[in-house]
């Protein structure tokens, strides 16, 4: 399996999300919390999309608070009121660094470590910073649907970098 990373921009989504607070806890991060939105969607008739798992702290964040979220895209929301622990939200268009492997095939520690050498190797030449949180991306439920774990997507929104003058 060939894996690359490509550099492009990805549309906004419209999503509903649900924060989570504390350490990673293995496969089932945020499972609880993408069942309760799509709990949400098939009751309100939403049509939903993409699954986005994003990790909103960095690694300097201590375990016990850091944040973590899980959205669903919505294609049309429905007009009913969300309960208190459901927001609705835009994600915005960016540039993104993508990288869409196998994690069976595929170790995702390894794909993460690649993706962060190569930031480091774009951002040192000046070409390319990070801008924003890494997510994990699923078309689809990955703890039921195979086609959707067999896809994921690691993006890593960035910036270009003005190069400086001599």
């Amino acid at each position: 399996m060939t894996v690359d990373i490509v550099v492009r921009k990805e549309p906004s989504y419209n999503v509903i999300a649900k924060a989570h607070v504390g350490s990673y806890s293995g496969d089932d991060m945020l499972r609880d919390e993408f069942d309760a939105l799509m709990k949400w969607a098939r009751k309100n008739g939403a049509k939903t999309g993409k699954w986005f798992f994003y990790e909103l702290d960095d690694l300097d964040t201590p375990d016990e608070i850091r944040k973590w979220e899980a959205c669903i895209e919505v294609k049309a929301m429905p007009k009913v009121k969300l309960p208190r622990d459901i927001v609705s939200k835009e994600l915005p268009a960016q540039l993104v660094a993508s990288v869409t492997f196998d994690p069976d095939k595929v170790s995702p520690r390894l794909v993460y470590h690649g993706v962060e050498g190569w930031l480091k190797w774009r951002t040192k030449f000046r070409e390319f910073e990070e801008a924003g949180p890494t997510r994990e991306v699923y078309l689809g439920d990955p703890w039921t649907n195979k086609k959707a774990w067999a896809k994921v997507d690691i993006q890593v929104p960035v910036r270009k970098i003005k190069p400086t003058k001599l």
